[in-house]
């Protein structure tokens, strides 16, 4: 499992190893579709992004979703995107970072909020999983926080310390998971926030997953 002490990256997967925008996007407009919602663009989306999504779901309606509306709308989601995904392939350099991180003798392991049981077979298919330490995704209901799938998944890790342990993602909500847990986060522009709003996080903030890494390396130093 690694050495004690030594750093390691927790990785996310939606919008940071797997650039899957086009998938989300489409996603998203087809469950906005089913209440007669507007369509939005890729930019209208990172600016408006949040979790819990329900809350991402009140800035575009001016209100809550129902329990119907969002079960409804959860739905459509997830299924518009299992038939979409296929066609989206794994962000530009991750194969060769993943590499190169685990041939230096350090960790790594991903931590998505995309369900597990369509993210293991995912990452196998695309051959990275010999690269991490542990490959899990979200149990239970979608739509919360990372912050307590990451306590689970720290605790998970034999002989990875939390202090010497950098999140890299692409959301407010990576950040928040790694304060829950005591390690640093960098955060990637590709993905499903805007750079204004990933700098008001107050975190570091990269336009390529090779600026993330060199970053992560010099903050578990």
């Amino acid at each position: 499992m690694g050495t004690y002490g030594s750093a390691h990256i927790v990785w996310d997967w939606n919008g940071t190893l797997f650039h899957d925008n086009d998938a989300i996007i489409g996603a998203t407009n087809a469950a906005f579709a089913e209440l007669g919602l507007e369509p939005i663009t890729l930019e209208q989306y990172r600016a408006l992004y949040c979790v819990p999504v329900p809350r991402f779901y009140e800035r575009l309606m001016g209100r809550l979703p129902t329990d119907t509306e969002w079960q409804l709308m959860d739905e459509v989601f997830h299924r518009y995107y299992a038939e979409h995904r296929v066609r989206c392939r794994l962000t530009e350099g991750a194969v060769e970072l993943l590499a190169g991180w685990r041939s230096a003798g350090r960790s790594q392991s991903l931590l998505s909020m995309y369900g597990h049981e369509e993210l293991v077979p995912m990452v196998r298919a695309l051959g990275i999983e010999a690269h991490f330490v542990r490959v899990q995704g979200r149990t239970g209901p979608s739509g919360g926080s990372k912050a307590e799938h990451m306590v689970r998944h720290i605790r998970a890790l034999d002989g990875v310390n939390p202090a010497r342990t950098v999140v890299i993602g692409d959301a407010a909500d990576d950040a928040v998971a790694a304060r829950h847990v005591g390690a640093r986060a960098v955060l990637y522009t590709g993905g499903s926030h805007s750079r204004a709003s990933l700098e008001e996080v107050g975190v570091p903030v990269v336009d390529t997953l090779q600026e993330a890494v060199a970053e992560a390396e010099r903050l578990a130093a």
